[in-house]
């Protein structure tokens, strides 16, 4: 049973693989290929062989750009370049994505207001650069008792940044923590 597992497992992974590998020359099995030229002209329905010489006459390779079209779409291109292209395209693609990240702000129950302006000074900093912070407030032993001072700290904090932060989660207690998350307006 777990070599069955194994092996489907496998042959998913083989077949994933296989879809996405892209047919070029003698590797394309269709009899006939409708093909279109390096500059973007359509030729016509060629059988294989006479598509094949097309491009080698161009110096070129003949790839399989829709396999599943009735006949399957050829297109005379320098593969090699046409793969640079693709993996540049792929950065390109990574480099505008932008990944949220958050922060932590860890205050306390009694927190001094300048020590307090100082965080905030750093939230301000945190959320400049478009990430999220969370302030976490931390209860040590009794201090669990001011809660209501603690929430006070965290409208506060709330307050003070209300000019370039929004409140995406309100302060909630967490076990001996209360959280309370920003986000850049």
């Amino acid at each position: 049973m777990f070599k069955a597992s194994i092996n489907s497992r496998r042959c998913r992974i083989d077949k994933q693989r296989h879809q996405d590998r892209i047919n070029i020359n003698k590797n394309i099995k269709a009899y006939e290929v409708r093909v279109i030229s390096s500059d973007g002209t359509q030729i016509g329905i060629l059988p294989i062989a006479n598509a094949l010489q097309k491009s080698k006459k161009q110096g070129l390779d003949l790839v399989e750009v829709s396999p599943k079209a009735k006949p399957p779409v050829c297109k005379i291109m320098d593969y090699g370049k046409y793969k640079y292209e693709l993996t540049k395209k792929l950065q390109g693609n990574k480099k505008k994505q932008k990944t949220s990240i958050i922060k932590e702000i860890k205050v306390r129950p009694k927190i001094d207001v300048h020590d307090l302006e100082t965080k905030v000074k750093h939230i301000k900093k945190f959320i400049g650069n478009k990430d999220k912070v969370k302030v976490t407030l931390v209860f040590r032993g009794r201090e669990i008792i001011l809660s209501k001072q603690a929430k006070d700290v965290l409208t506060r904090v709330g307050e003070m940044t209300n000019e370039f932060a929004q409140i995406e989660q309100d302060p909630k207690f967490e076990g001996k923590t209360m959280t309370m998350l920003l986000s850049p307006i």
